[in-house]
Parts: structure tokens; C-alpha cells; sequence
């Protein structure tokens, strides 16, 4: 900002501009000066003029004086303050604070996140060797899987023929029963693996979703008969069609309906219910729900229910809850659960529906 002097000077209002106005200014005083001079040394100056010139010369060093402090308070604020700006900003960036200073260490932080990045990439190409790996691994034991399921299952017809052609004692056929079961658990286990191990083939087709259900629940029928098992089943009243693969969507159904009544070990309630709801890009879902009373799901293993071979029962094989997301995702859906020691667990099948419901509105 200029002086307040210098706003009423006529020149432009830059440094160059005023130094040379004010050059000119302290040459023009100084000239009149001199001739005063000069007229005095040679006794030119008119007797009558004598105070005037005395003033005159006096007026004259108090303008060069106050000319010279006005020069130099703008030489101080327009030439030595800028060099001074420079100088610290010099010290600064030489310090590490000023832009260079930042330059740096921008590019320190680059480095460092480059670094980063490269350790991440090769930890994620590790990974991906340790990947491919196990899949090589689980096609070869999905190869062994099926080789072994030939002979097992003429060992289970041979037991099958023994049992019935010979007489035994009641020992032996607690024996034959115990080895009957044995072998139906390796084989599950056997079909779980191979089940898993390939993608599930989907034969689409429109399907009503409540068949689905009833199918499922229809199998269950006789094995809930003999326990203490309350099951409710809360219809929807309008559900739209999906396109759907009914036995493999059952089998889905069938294995979170057999998981929650191993949950409560065959004593509770078992309910499900139908429905409908809206995914967060306004794809409309059909929707089951399957919720038991059981103990429920302890927090620091509800992230693992889904991974393969992860089980906390005893003869678990840890394959049902992933073969059944598995197929809901097949079918562009989902397997959600959510779970509480003082409600149980709460399974939910999410079906994209195909054909919209028209509703009656005179329906109620």
C-alpha cells in the first residue's frame, strides 16, 4: 500500500515512477537553490529580496529534508522489505518448511506409499500363488472325492445285502448299524465336497417361490414329526414369480431349515415367513426368513459361517451354509443372517422376483 503522501502525487502509482518523481523533484530544488546561491555569491540578489531569498533557502532544505525521509521510508518498504521477504523465504525452504520444503516431502510421503503399494502388490501376488494352489489342490481332492464315492457306495449296497441275508446277533447288528452309519456320514460328506467343488448348474425356469417353500418344508415333515419342534410358516399373500431352479433352490431352503433345528436341537421354534422387499437399487427381492429360538451365534464366529469346512459341530461337515449362499448367489440373490443369544438366528433367503405384482386394490 502507498503512502498516504503519495496518493496525491500526479504520477503513476509504481515504484519506478515515483523514484523518478521525486528525482526530479529534489533536482528541481536543488537547481533553484543553486541560482539563489550563485546570485548571492555575485551580489546580484536585489536588496528588497533579501528575507525572501533567506526563506526561500530555508523552505528549500526542509523540502530536500523531508524529500529524503519520504524517499527512504519508500525505498525501505518497496526495495528492502521485498529483498527481505525473499531472504526468509530463502531460510525457510533451506529449513524444510517453506514450498520446497513441502515439494520434499510430498515426495517423501510418494515414495513412502509407493513403497507401500509395491509391498502390498507383492503380498497380494503371494497370495494369489497361494490361491491358485489350493485350487489345484481342491480339484485334485474333488477328483479323489468322486473316485471314492464308487466304491463307497457299493460298500453301502453289500452292507445293505449282508444285513438282510444274514442271521445275526443283536451285537452284530448294532455292528452293522454303527458301520451303516459311519459310512452314510463319509458319503455326505463325500457329496458335500463334490457338491461344493463345482459350480451349482442352474435349469431356470419360472417357479412359484411358495412351492419352493412348500417342497422344502414338505420334506422336513416327517423328521420335525418326532421331535418337539413348533414350526409357523407366515404366508405372503401376493409373491411374484421368479426364475428359479426349484431343486437346487429347495436343497438351499432345506439346508437353513436343517441347520436352524440343529441349532435347537430338534426343541423350539421354527418359524418362516414370506415376503417381499426392495434391494438398495430397486431390484425387488422375494424373501424367506427362517429364525429359531436356538442359543444363537456367538459375534466372533458369525463372519465365519460361511466359509468353507468351518464348523462347530462335532460331525459338522461345515459345507451347508456355504452350498446354500452359494446357490442364492447363483440365482443373483443372497443368504443374509443376523443373530442373538436371547432370539436366536435369523436366516434370509433374498430371490429376485421376475414379474411384478398387480395388486387389487380393492383387495385387502
Amino acid at each position: 500500500m502507498a503512502h498516504p503522501f503519495l496518493k496525491i502525487l500526479p504520477g503513476p502509482d509504481n515504484l519506478g515512477a515515483r523514484l523518478s518523481l521525486f528525482l526530479f523533484l529534489i533536482g528541481l530544488v536543488a537547481l533553484v537553490l543553486a541560482l539563489l546561491a550563485g546570485l548571492s555569491i555575485v551580489g546580484a540578489t536585489p536588496v528588497d529580496m533579501e528575507n525572501t531569498f533567506a526563506w526561500v533557502v530555508l523552505a528549500g532544505a526542509f523540502f530536500l529534508l523531508a524529500a529524503a525521509l519520504v524517499l527512504r521510508r519508500l525505498i525501505a518498504r518497496e526495495v528492502l522489505l521485498p529483498l527481505e521477504q525473499i531472504r526468509a523465504g530463502i531460510e525457510e525452504e533451506e529449513s524444510g518448511m517453506g514450498g520446497l520444503g513441502r515439494v520434499a516431502a510430498t515426495m517423501r510421503e510418494l515414495r513412502d506409499t509407493v513403497n507401500r503399494t509395491q509391498a502390498e502388490l507383492d503380498e497380494s501376488h503371494k497370495n494369489l500363488r497361494q490361491v491358485e494352489k489350493l485350487a489345484l489342490v481342491g480339484k485334485l481332492a474333488a477328483g479323489v472325492a468322486h473316485s471314492v464315492r464308487n466304491p463307497l457306495t457299493s460298500v453301502k449296497l453289500r452292507l445293505f445285502s449282508l444285513e438282510r441275508g444274514l442271521a445275526l446277533t443283536e451285537r452284530q447288528k448294532e455292528d452293522f448299524t454303527v458301520i451303516a452309519d459311519a459310512v452314510r456320514h463319509v458319503d455326505g460328506i463325500v457329496g458335500n465336497f463334490l457338491e461344493f467343488s463345482r459350480r451349482p448348474r442352474l435349469s431356470l425356469r419360472l417357479v412359484s417361490p411358495t412351492m419352493v417353500l412348500d417342497g422344502a418344508l414338505k420334506l422336513l415333515e416327517n423328521r420335525l414329526a418326532t421331535f418337539p419342534v413348533s414350526l409357523a410358516v407366515k404366508r405372503a399373500p401376493r409373491l411374484p414369480e421368479i426364475n428359479a431352479d426349484p431343486e437346487q433352490l429347495r436343497e438351499a431352503l432345506l439346508n437353513i431349515l436343517l441347520n436352524a433345528c440343529e441349532a435347537m436341537e430338534y426343541s423350539g421354534n421354527l418359524r418362516v415367513e414370506e415376503g417381499l422387499t426392495s434391494g438398495t437399487d430397486g431390484i425387488l427381492f422375494v424373501s424367506v426368513t427362517v429364525q429359531d429360538s436356538g442359543p444363537g451365534i456367538p459375534e466372533d464366529i458369525l463372519g465365519d459361517i460361511f466359509t468353507p469346512f468351518f464348523s462347530t459341530k462335532e460331525q459338522g461337515t461345515g459345507l451347508g451354509l456355504p452350498i446354500a449362499k452359494s446357490i442364492l448367489e447363483e440365482h443373483g440373490g443372497d443368504l443374509r443372517v443376523a443373530s442373538s443369544p436371547k432370539t436366536g438366528s435369523l436366516f434370509t433367503l433374498l430371490i429376485p422376483a421376475v414379474r411384478p405384482v398387480k395388486v387389487d386394490p380393492a383387495a385387502p
